[in-house]
């Protein structure tokens, strides 16, 4: 009888890369519900800087769903992140369509293996380093990859979409 292929097991952004073959490493943290930012929080939890811990925020833009990948340290520029994406007007999503839409649930929106595929931004600061971080599918989970990689497994946009 012939082995199965092992499958891949985590979260869908963890099984996306194991998929792809790309070097990546996982790094677990204890969640505080009461933190006030997920992405502070990872940073801290890590002990490396907020300006290599990316968050993923889902915007609309002229009604279309857009994936933001910026700094913790930092916030979205919502004009930035339109005319990266040659649109005219950005919002952020309702948390509860980028919840269903993505598959994950807010302060674990990773910009990998998401239900549907969306158009991703990645900020222009991301190629200053040689690691960074994002949440691989829930909250005290990230892993830690090339900024190269995550803009080719997500067909980003490099763009300078962060205000400090």
């Amino acid at each position: 009888m012939a082995k199965k292929p092992k499958q891949a097991s985590g979260t869908p952004a963890i099984v996306a890369l194991t998929a792809a073959g790309v070097s990546f490493t996982t790094h677990a943290y204890e969640h505080d519900p009461s933190h006030p930012s997920y992405g502070e929080e990872a940073a801290q939890a890590l002990g490396v800087s907020p300006e290599q811990v990316f968050k993923t925020l889902v915007a609309d833009v002229d009604g279309a769903l857009t994936v933001a990948v910026v700094p913790v340290s930092g916030s979205l520029d919502l004009k930035a992140l339109a005319a990266a994406v040659g649109g005219k007007r950005a919002a952020m999503a309702d948390p509860t369509l980028a919840e269903r839409t993505t598959g994950y649930v807010r302060g674990g929106i990773s910009p990998l293996g998401q239900r549907r595929r969306l158009p991703t931004v990645l900020d222009a600061s991301a190629s200053g380093h040689a690691t960074i971080g994002v949440s691989a599918g829930r909250r005290g989970l990230e892993v830690e990859l090339s900024p190269t990689d995550l803009a080719t497994l997500t067909s980003a946009v490099l763009a300078p979409v962060a205000r400090p």
